[in-house]
């Protein structure tokens, strides 16, 4: 049985919504529907309006205006989003990557390390589904 999975991405480049857009739709027995919006302020607009009910945020670490997962996150929670929140990033070697439970990330994950296995291991791990497990 296949699960559906909604997941937000947010990222100011274009070209990752086609790059995780390509990946999503490889992910084995979980038929993941990719919303896409470029800052802070859209993906807040999006979860206001409700629908459709997201199962999980995928955040880029540096997003314009703001620095990076230190200030887009709590924004994020301190408007009301309780879901799963993870941080994709080019490079997660930086000392502040160790302190994201202090900003209310959930995971952090490097871009590279990002494949259909990857996903699908993070979506069973923070994704409660009501289906077991997803294999």
């Amino acid at each position: 049985m296949t699960v559906t999975v909604n997941i937000l991405l947010v990222d100011d480049d274009p070209a990752e919504n086609v790059i995780m857009r390509a990946l999503m739709r490889k992910v084995p027995n979980v038929d993941v529907k990719l919303h896409y919006v470029e800052t802070v302020e859209a993906a807040l607009n999006f979860i206001r309006a409700g629908e459709p009910r997201l199962d999980m945020i995928l955040m880029d670490n540096r997003l314009h205006p703001q620095a990076d997962f230190r200030e887009t996150v709590p924004e994020l929670r301190q408007n009301g989003y309780i879901g799963p929140i993870g941080v994709i990033s080019s490079s997660i070697a930086d000392a502040y990557f160790q302190n994201i439970d202090d900003y209310g990330v959930d995971f952090r994950i490097d871009k590279s390390e990002l494949d259909p296995t990857a996903i699908g291991f993070i979506i069973q791990e923070f994704v409660d589904k009501g289906m077991g497990t997803f294999q």
